[in-house]
């Protein structure tokens, strides 16, 4: 069951763990959906500072050997597996099979029971929903003393927390979009909706779903929900840094344009802090402590069920999901407006495959892919294309059709490390934004001095 507290839990654990120091290393790693063996080898690798061996090395059977080899002579250590959906073959990876003879232990959080048949897991442990009293505990430490402590609602929060059926997610969303409330008539109407909502569907995730749309639904800016829509077009449990999210929304508009950057950043910082008061986004770090913002998988479930059903925008979203060429000619559909491809393994797009002919994308995110090069049709028939982004990318020049893409408002190019070469820009009157920090262009591009909206 998603939502129930299986990640939370662990994540306590894991950091007990590491305070108790009783193991060489305590390692997470987040499988999520479309599990990839490579991947989850390097994400291992990259925690036991091992990667430089390991991404050498293509053949299959050989990294799995390198990595077991890695592993059974490591100390003493923990490895956790979070949010897995297949079964997966420890040997097929080169995870040793734990045993008391080396101290190491292997933990594994899934919805699916099957997994922990699979892997043989020693001891499984089921998560159970919380109990009507725990439940209600939850609901009011989120919700706030003005609610816990007002006479005048009396029961009514315990009526709402039952419509959330335990799950510790929809507990806190719930409560995050009546925190503060003490209006009994907003209560009575948030209990309405719920039933409402969970009566007209089947299926304990589709209820769930319909409570966490609850709280976006509330939400009282349009533009806040397209912010949010938006964290969507990341991979599954990717943890988005705050800074470049907010930079994002200002390509796509989604914040006013002011007389100062910095009032643009501060409108930004308080649509975050409004997402996460509403639990609609959880407070995280990176590996480099940079702040960060995630989504539980329950609520981007919620999100691309909510894109889906929209009229405008349609989009094509199939990020991190490991593929290794562009979707298939029918996958690009004629009215998408926003495409996600990034963090992928995609590496280049070739000349002879068919170009997609997309008269009304205006983004198009394409970074983290190590794509060495692009046709240059493959632009030729996206003329509304205002955001572009190839960061980290593999990409050495870009094609000559970049050149007419005259509604791009946004070049995105950072960290593309091995990019020398960009065509004549004069025709991008409207670009606005051109990041080319970290490639090795030297020099001002050509035209540059005639994008009269790049100078403003």
């Amino acid at each position: 069951m998603g939502g129930v507290g299986k990640t939370t839990i662990m994540e306590h654990i894991h950091n007990h763990l590491l305070e108790e120091k009783r193991f060489y290393k305590v390692i997470w790693v987040t499988i999520s959906q479309g599990f990839n063996i490579v991947k989850l080898q390097n994400d291992i690798a990259r925690e036991f500072n091992l990667m430089g061996h390991l991404e050498r090395e293509r053949d299959t059977f050989r990294r799995r050997k390198l990595l077991f080899d890695m592993l059974k002579k490591a100390n003493k250590h923990v490895l956790i597996l979070d949010d897995v959906w297949d079964e997966i073959c420890l040997e097929e990876v080169g995870i040793p099979e734990p045993a008391s003879s080396n101290g190491c232990k292997l933990v594994v959080t899934t919805r699916k029971e099957r997994v922990c048949k699979f892997i043989g897991c020693d001891k499984v442990i089921k998560l159970n929903p919380l109990s009507e009293d725990d439940a209600l505990a939850l609901f009011l430490k989120k919700v706030g003393p003005q609610v816990s402590q007002s006479p005048t609602l009396m029961s009514k929060p315990r009526l709402v927390v039952k419509e959330c059926a335990g799950l510790p997610l929809t507990i806190v969303v719930v409560a995050g979009t009546l925190k503060g409330e003490d209006d009994p008539h907003i209560w009575d109407n948030a209990l309405n909706e719920l039933k409402r909502r969970k009566g007209e569907v089947e299926g304990m995730e589709a209820k769930v779903i319909e409570c966490l749309k609850f709280s976006f639904d509330h939400l009282k800016d349009e533009k806040v929900k397209h912010c949010f829509l938006y964290c969507a077009l990341y991979p599954e449990d990717f943890q988005i840094r705050k800074k470049d999210l907010i930079e994002c929304w200002f390509d796509e508009g989604f914040i006013d344009e002011m007389d100062a950057r910095q009032q643009m950043r501060d409108k930004g910082h308080a649509i975050l802090k409004k997402l996460e008061d509403s639990c609609l986004l959880e407070n995280a770090y990176d590996a480099f402590r940079e702040d960060c913002v995630k989504m539980h998988d329950a609520v981007r479930d919620m999100a691309l069920c909510i894109i889906t059903s929209m009229n405008r925008p349609r989009c094509m979203i199939k990020a991190g999901m490991q593929l290794k060429s562009l979707p298939r000619e029918e996958e690009w559909a004629a009215d998408i407006e926003k495409g996600s491809l990034m963090s992928n393994s995609i590496s280049e797009i070739p000349i002879d495959l068919p170009h997609p002919k997309c008269q009304l994308l205006t983004t198009l995110l394409l970074q983290e892919n190590p794509i060495q090069s692009i046709a240059d049709p493959f632009f030729s028939n996206m003329p509304r294309l205002s955001v572009l982004n190839l960061s980290g990318t593999l990409i050495e020049c870009l094609p000559d059709s970049i050149s007419e893409l005259k509604n791009l408002t946004a070049l995105l190019l950072k960290e593309c490390y091995r990019l020398t070469y960009l065509p004549s820009l004069p025709k991008l009157q409207k670009l606005k934004k051109l990041d080319l920090s970290y490639s090795r262009i030297k020099e001002v591009p050509e035209g540059m001095e005639m994008l009269v909206s790049f100078l403003e």
